[in-house]
């Protein structure tokens, strides 16, 4: 639903029920009426687009709405949020602006970025700009944290309604792949009401996509960019096929028939039939010592037709981007508990990521009421190619005097792709407000010939040789795919009573029902009466290798590894029946309790069609909500909240089949026997709005866990890192976060340059510590498939240890300078998130090793945009400088005496010039 809000900056608002004489509502939107009393102020408010979903290009000439003061003109900048609940998620008001009804006509804290917030940020994706939000820090690629919770605790919404990830191993959609001129907003709520679904462990992010615009426009961009450490410079890149470069595979890489026949069956493939697959195209490596820049360019378009009291509204949105990334990373890995590396490989890691999304909205308003139908499109393919050298201690030809025995090649394509579509309607009649929600959603990833390669140094031969034989010389291929529908729909309802005070009713309704079914198919290379190639053969590049005379004439076939450690195929569910109701009251002058409960009933599988064990899960849950506001001073308030929630495993982390994931370079398989986590929650939070868009906040919040879910690395025979899953008994987190945001005018300084312009300051901080909570008790393992294999949680988990993605401490910082009449905008922003943990330490000959740790560092980013008029065409510019500190990527496991790098490379300083075209 659409909401209107003043702008401030990182904007802090709250969710309420409208009182009389405190808004005035028209359809779905709210605007806060100024008392007679309450003084004028200047506005802090960014410049940015005044206009609901138009894209944040300003013109130079003309000031945007937010320039002026709101309170001045009794406008406001509007900023579109879709949330379930009806009304009660539906008006939003910013806090702070020293009036006394609207600060104490609130129930939940959110923080929202409107499109100025994220512009300012400058930031390509949504999830760059949900870093800058107090608690959140983004992992991988992509991937939202909240409070240090891990991403399985976060909740991902798309204009309110559920969405599908098309990442396997994530139950959350991976929010690098939203482009950030998609999104008219982002809603972050870290506390719980029974409105939004009850897997609501750290936060939810609500991500609004743009609506109906105020006036027609068209807008084209593009921009260039870079970084230190890839462009330019080596890499290694293989041909695939000739649409790579737009992110599509043309047939070069399409599975046929018989390997489909294979992979279900658990047969092999003759040396005829793995002939015909494509070879060359798909294996052959080749260095390319000019690695291209980055690129990408997008264009929207937006208009609105009226006719009586019927408005409707068609926006329309296409990108495409195209970028590189060379990791040249150091890999190591140990099962001794003194840190002694039996595993050390330099990796170079290329990686081209190719973007491409659409959006076309249609919105509908009569009367009260509006329709709004939403297609959201993203096509996000990753073509990868690695190369290793290096040493492991299990080759039998290991020689301590030549310290690279060993070559591993390895080319991927990952094609991750996201459909959605949505209909949406508000109704408004009068005291009562009804919302209906549908949605369909597809998600598909694709990872076709997987192709992999070891070769070792023989000292007779004096060269590399790969004999087809064994595990240190030998050829694989795998074949992946995924493929998952979700459907959903529900009802909101609110009803304002006509009482003295304040009081409304909200009910609703919600159902979720998500399919999925996902295959891997994998083979390896191998002489059909077992024997290998000889040693002329085996020198031989990886295409001529398995070029189709090798195949036919030494009888090479592929044999079937797909169930070798895990399952081929897997189809899951889950199904969600939820119905909730809350009330919220004013009980008297300044104090306002919202409260209510959620009742959720689910049933989850995951079938693997083997004699590994099927997972069943039903349950259901009472999920209680509790939030009192008082607003004790003029322009202080308190709150205290309380709740419970819960966590389900994620199908990935249920389903015992292999996953390779491209950016921790590290396979993953599931535990079929893990069970639900339930989570209670407790916040306080003082909020201080001296003054308008000027706030201070302090918090402090705990979380109790039940059965957390934590990933747990084992070593595979040949000493490589795999990670699985097990429930710990028990976690604990706790912590305090605190926010300031303030204007500092500089018309003081004699220059015109800085007469219309301030300084913007805004930053915040976030301590939390964890506990994982063992004993002797005992839980399925990470390995286990048939039947749980039973392990002392105190095995798996040390004591105190903190959980999953969780840093000690999380900053925020953001300098920069703006003018409040024209857009133009410099800032500076700093980010530092300490230590976290990514994987469980491994168990090794029954010892618990020290945990997986990743260090993120600081960074310092850069960000410019200026609004210039050229040629009588306006226009805007932006800058962007990352990374400036340097800082690297280390994930590592520290030792009593020495440290192991798991994965460790430069990450190097980005550069980005963009110009986009408004009309």
């Amino acid at each position: 639903m659409k909401t209107p809000l003043a702008l401030g900056g990182a904007l802090l608002v709250s969710t309420f029920l409208t009182g009389s004489g405190w808004a005035q509502t028209s359809g779905s939107t709210a605007t806060a009426q100024t008392p007679p009393s309450a003084p004028a102020q200047s506005t802090p408010s960014t410049p940015a687009t005044g206009a609901e979903g138009t894209p944040p290009t300003a013109s130079p000439t003309t000031p945007p709405a937010s320039a002026t003061d709101p309170a001045a003109d009794g406008t406001q900048e509007s900023v579109d949020v879709s949330i379930p609940g009806a009304d009660a998620g539906e008006e939003i008001v910013v806090i702070g602006r020293n009036i006394p009804e609207p600060v104490r006509n609130t129930a939940a804290v959110v923080n929202v970025l409107s499109t100025a917030d994220i512009a300012r940020t400058g930031e390509g994706d949504i999830s760059g700009a949900l870093q800058r939000v107090t608690g959140l820090s983004v992992v991988g690629q992509g991937f939202v944290y909240v409070r240090g919770l891990g991403d399985r605790y976060s909740l991902s919404l798309l204009n309110g309604s559920p969405l599908p990830s098309p990442e396997p191993l994530r139950r959350v959609v991976p929010l690098d792949i939203f482009p950030s001129r998609l999104i008219a907003s982002a809603l972050v709520q870290k506390s719980y009401s029974p409105n939004f679904p009850g897997e609501f462990g750290g936060g939810v992010i609500n991500l609004t996509t743009v609506a109906t615009p105020d006036e027609t426009f068209y807008s084209v961009g593009a921009s260039i960019g870079g970084d230190t450490e890839t462009t330019a410079k080596l890499g290694y890149t293989y041909y695939g096929s000739d649409l790579d470069i737009l992110g599509y595979d043309d047939g070069a890489r399409r599975v046929p028939g018989f390997v489909r026949r294979a992979g279900e069956t658990g047969q092999g493939l003759s040396p005829q039939e793995a002939a015909l697959l494509t070879n060359a195209p798909t294996t052959l490596l080749q260095r390319n010592s000019d690695i291209p820049a980055n690129f990408g360019a997008d264009f929207s378009a937006g208009t609105r037709f009226e006719g009586g009291d019927v408005t409707v509204g068609v926006i329309t949105s296409l990108g495409y981007s195209n970028s590189w990334q060379v990791r040249a990373s150091e890999q190591q890995s140990t099962d001794d508990s003194a840190g002694l590396i039996i595993r050390d490989f330099d990796t170079v890691l290329t990686d081209n990521r190719i973007l491409v999304n659409g959006l076309v909205g249609l919105g509908v308003e009569f009367g009260e009421h509006r329709i709004r139908l939403t297609n959201v499109y993203i096509h996000d393919t990753l073509k990868q190619t690695r190369l290793s050298s290096g040493f492991d201690v299990t080759n039998v030809d290991f020689d301590p005097n030549f310290p690279d025995p060993l070559l591993e090649q390895n080319t991927f394509f990952f094609e991750r792709q996201l459909y959605d579509l949505q209909a949406v309607g508000e109704f408004d009649f009068g005291d009562l407000d009804i919302d209906v929600r549908g949605t369909y959603a597809n998600t598909r990833r694709e990872s076709p010939y997987e192709r992999g390669f070891v070769y070792s140094y023989d000292r007779e031969v004096g060269d590399y040789v790969n004999r087809l034989a064994g595990s240190f010389e030998e050829a694989s291929i795998a074949f992946s795919d995924l493929d998952e529908d979700l459907y959903s729909g529900g009802i909101d309802a609110t009803y304002e009573l006509p009482t003295a005070r304040p009081f409304s009713l909200t009910a609703g309704y919600a159902y979720t029902d998500t399919d999925r079914t996902s295959t891997r198919y994998e083979f390896i290379y191998r002489g059909v009466n077992g024997s290998g190639v000889n040693n002329t053969v085996g020198q031989l590049r990886p295409d001529y290798l398995l070029s189709d005379y090798t195949l036919l004439t030494y009888n090479v076939g592929l044999i079937n590894q797909s169930t070798s450690q895990g399952a081929a195929r897997y189809d899951a569910g889950l199904t969600i029946h939820a119905g909730y109701g809350q009330a919220e009251i004013e009980l008297f002058d300044g104090v306002r309790v919202q409260g209510g409960v959620r009742y959720e009933t689910a049933d989850q599988f995951v079938d693997t069609f083997s004699n590994i064990a099927r997972t069943e899960l039903s349950n259901d849950y009472w999920l209680p909500a509790l939030t009192v506001t008082w607003n004790f001073a003029e322009d202080m308030q308190l709150r205290l909240h309380g709740s419970k929630t819960i966590a389900r495993p994620q199908f990935r982390e249920l389903a015992p089949q292999l996953y390779q994931d491209f950016t921790s370079d590290r396979q993953f398989i599931g535990n079929p026997f893990l069970q639900d986590s339930e989570i209670y929650n407790a916040e306080a939070r003082y909020e201080w709005f001296f003054r308008r868009g000027e706030r201070i906040t302090l918090a402090g919040f705990y979380k109790k866990l039940e059965n957390p879910i934590e990933p747990v690395a084992f070593a595979l025979p040949n000493s490589q890192l795999q990670t699985g899953f097990a429930n710990a008994p028990e976690a604990e987190l706790y912590g305090a976060e605190v926010e300031l945001q303030t204007y500092v005018p500089l018309s003081g300084i004699n220059s015109d340059f800085f007469t219309t312009r301030r300084l913007v300051l805004i930053g915040n901080y976030t301590y939390s510590q964890s506990e994982l909570k063992t004993d002797d008790s005992l839980v399925a393992g990470p390995i286990s498939s048939v039947t749980p294999e039973l392990v002392q949680s105190s095995l798996l988990f040390r004591d105190g240890a903190p959980l999953t993605g969780q840093s000690d401490h999380l900053v925020n910082v953001q300098i920069g300078i703006e003018d409040t009449e024209r857009l133009s905008q410099a800032t500076l922003l700093f980010t530092y998130a300490s230590d976290r943990v990514t994987n469980r330490g491994p168990v090794a000959f029954g010892n618990r090793l020290p945990d997986i740790v990743e260090r993120p560092g600081i960074r310092l980013d850069f960000v410019a945009r200026e609004a210039i008029e050229l040629l009588g065409t306006n226009m805007e510019v932006k800058f962007e400088a990352r990374n400036l500190t340097g800082q690297d990527y280390r994930e590592f496991q520290q030792f009593e005496n020495s440290a192991i790098n798991i994965n460790a490379y430069d990450l190097g300083t980005s550069f980005s010039l963009g110009v986009s075209v408004g009309f």
